[in-house]
This record gives C-alpha cells, structure tokens and sequence, in this order.
C-alpha cells in the first residue's frame, strides 16, 4: 500500500532505464515488480519449477515509484503489484495490459466480494494478491492508555511524545489527519485543509520521524514507541516485541487491497498470465499470506494459512472497529495538487 514525494518520482524517472535495456525477451523468463519483502522465495521457485520459468525479482517502494516508471515508457517488467487505488489510476492511463483474469481457470477461487470491485470492474485487469489495513502500533510497555483513537498521533500523551514514527505516504498521513478533524477524505475545501495543515505542523513537533523505512524495525528496536504501519508488519514485529500492540483507531483506518496486473508491454506476457492464474490457487496464496501476515482474496485459503494468523489481532479488528475501515480511493489532480502543497510544507 505507498508514499509519495517529489524527490522519491525524480529518483524514480532518473533510474527507471538503469538496467531496463538488457530486459529479458525470452520465453522462459519472468520479471516481477514488486514491494519489498513481500513474497517469499519458495513461491517463486515453486513457478519457476512448475512452468520451467526463470524468475527475477525487483522492488520499488511505493505506488506512485511504479506510476512514475510505467508512465516514463519502462518496459521489461511482465508482473506489478499496485494497491487497489493504484490499479483505477494505471487502467486510466492506459498502462495495463487487459488479461482478463475473469477467463481464467483459477477466477472461480477469487471470493465473491473481491471478484468485482471499485478499482476493477469484472476483474478484466487485475488478480487479487494481499490484503490488509494501514494504522499504526503502541509499546504498551511505554503507554498503558488507550490506543484506539488517532489522538495518539495528532495529540499525543506526555509519555509518546518524541517516539512516534509516521509513514512517509501523504495519502495516510493526510487521511488520518482528516479523519482526527472529522473531514470527509478527498477534500478540497480551504478552510478544513487549512485547520489540516497546522494540525500536521503542530503534531510534526511531538514525532520522531517521517518515515516508510522500516517501521517495523524501528518499533522492535524500540527506537519509536509508536509508527504508522500496515498490519501483516505489525505482527511480524509483535512476534519480535511482544509489548506491541495494533491500534483500531475509532474514528476510522485505511483498508487497502494490493493486486498482481500486467504492464503494458511486457516481454513475456503468456507467462504473465501464467504467473496470474497461478496466483489464484489457494495453497499458493497462502504461502504470500503466512509469509507476510495479510489476508487474500480468495476463498478456500483458510486449511493453508497458520493457525495463528487466523487468530492474531492485527488481522481480526474487534467488533466495535470492524466497520471503521475504509478505502482510500483516488483523489482529484485538484486535490492531489492541495495536498501536494501541504505534505511540501510539512517535510520542510
């Protein structure tokens, strides 16, 4: 699901043809592009194995790096992870390749509800991946209080303040500030983005750091006491400190959707599809979903994932907070610009 600033897409457009020009055109290979450490090795090489396909894989750290590399004419990759948001946004541009993964004959394990969505409608486009929620996590070993509200980000308590770490993603920052002040999502009005603005600078004095640079590993490490995070990260790091603890904050999260598609272009697009339709086997998603800590959007998964994901809270939001969760979707190039300015004016 991810961050966004005007440096981040000129490194991207700098770098996108380093190394592009040796892509590999052969029949037996496939390149994905992906977000990091977000799919397991063993997964890779069970296609591989299967298809006699030689797999390679590259990263990129945010949405909007993967819109500024395709929009730039990279060819030479065959598989793209985006978030659902994302996946309107390429589609718009004319930057995926129409697969229709509707046809194929893994579609029937795709559940119902992620079969047809916002982003993708009829799923002509796109195969679902991972799927989760972006909140952020306390060392209850450092605040014992309630953490279930975005208070704890815009106006912390004594004990947090100088240990919060946020996401470097202008989308979840503004949407969490939006929602703390009770303002719709997408917002163009001046005044609420202005009452925005010093609510960010205020609280920007009580954070440690703006970053999407391992906020798991800076919560383990104990560097900050609280970070924006994406829930599969928060148990793996609850697995490595066990004072931590997810929040569900009452005035509502980010539910987000990460979705394998084909660029346009691609070199190998038959084992594209390949890879696509692989993807919808149960017993192979449940090898990204124990591996990283999300939920898929398949159905018939469940006899494949470890007991404990089932279970773990990070996955399972209470039943006061199940229906708190919203999808962040795309704004206006109007809005986009507003916040633009707002996000500039923060990381100053």
């Amino acid at each position: 699901m991810r961050k966004f600033s005007i440096l981040v897409l000129a490194l991207a457009l700098a770098a996108s043809w380093h190394g592009m020009s040796g892509a590999a055109n052969a029949a037996g290979r496939l390149a994905v592009y992906n977000w990091p450490d977000y799919m397991p090795q063993e997964l890779l090489d069970k296609f591989a194995a299967e298809h006699d396909v030689e797999v390679t894989l590259d990263s990129y750290e945010s949405n909007e790096v993967l819109l500024a590399r395709l929009q730039s004419g990279v060819t030479g990759y065959d598989v793209a992870l985006p978030s659902d948001y994302m996946v309107r946004i390429l589609i718009e541009e004319g930057l995926l390749q129409r697969v229709r993964p509707d046809q194929m004959s893994n579609f029937s394990n795709v559940s119902p509800q992620w079969a047809d969505v916002y982003f993708d409608p009829g799923r002509e486009y796109s195969v679902p991946y991972l799927r989760g929620t972006t909140s952020f996590s306390v060392d209850t070993a450092e605040y014992d209080g309630d953490i279930d509200t975005l208070a704890i980000l815009f106006a912390p308590p004594p004990e947090l303040r100088g240990r919060i770490n946020m996401l470097e993603e202008v989308r979840e920052v503004m949407n969490a500030g939006l929602r703390y002040l009770g303002y719709p999502r997408c917002n163009s009005d001046r005044e609420q983005l202005r009452e925005l603005n010093d609510l960010l600078v205020s609280a920007k004095e009580h954070w440690l750091s703006i970053s999407a640079d391992g906020p798991k590993e800076a919560l383990v490490s104990g560097d900050a006491a609280v970070s924006q995070i994406w829930n599969g990260y928060a148990a793996r790091a609850r697995a490595e400190r066990p004072t931590l603890k997810y929040a569900y904050p009452r005035e509502g999260y980010t539910l987000w959707m990460d979705n394998l598609v084909v660029p346009v272009g691609a070199p190998n697009l038959e084992n594209a599809k390949l890879f696509l339709n692989f993807m919808m086997a149960p017993e192979n998603i449940a090898v990204a979903a124990n591996f990283a800590r999300y939920h898929s959007g398949l159905s018939g998964v469940e006899p494949y994932l470890d007991p404990e994901l089932l279970s773990s809270h990070e996955l399972n939001p209470p039943a006061e907070a199940a229906d708190n969760g919203e999808f962040a979707r795309p704004c206006s190039q109007e809005v986009t610009r507003l916040y633009d300015r707002i996000w500039t004016n923060l990381l100053q």
